[in-house]
């Protein structure tokens, strides 16, 4: 087992990638640079999807003259993961418009986008 094989660079990454995130989301004070922090999060969370999803010397899920049609199961790999990283890409794509679009709104109300401007959010 090697380190640097495909399958854990990319869990590496996606690590990493999470820990940026949580990072910029939790640290950062600018709306932006929070937002932006969630992209990357969600982003991560992809990466580690199709990560734990990938299976070695199998071949996508199409069943053609390649694959045999009898032991199919054994020769691709498990669509599922892939679906779900559509789905969530979709989602978080419309969950970031949403939130830049609440940003902008913020923006105009109150001409800032720095988090602690806002006393009209807190207790």
């Amino acid at each position: 087992m090697k380190l640097f094989e495909i399958e854990y660079i990319s869990l590496i990454a996606g690590f990493i990638l999470l820990i940026v995130g949580l990072w910029g989301i939790i640290s950062q004070r600018n709306i932006i640079k929070m937002i932006i922090s969630f992209s990357i999060l969600d982003t991560s969370v992809h990466l580690l999807l199709v990560a734990v999803g990938y299976i070695r010397n199998r071949t996508a899920p199409i069943i053609d003259s390649s694959v045999n049609k009898l032991n199919a199961a054994n020769e691709i790999t498990d669509p599922l993961p892939q679906a779900l990283v559509l789905t969530a890409i979709v989602i978080g794509v419309g969950i970031t418009a949403l939130l830049l679009t609440y940003a902008l709104k913020l923006f105009r109300q109150n001409s800032s986008l720095e988090i602690n401007q806002y006393k009209s959010l807190k207790w």
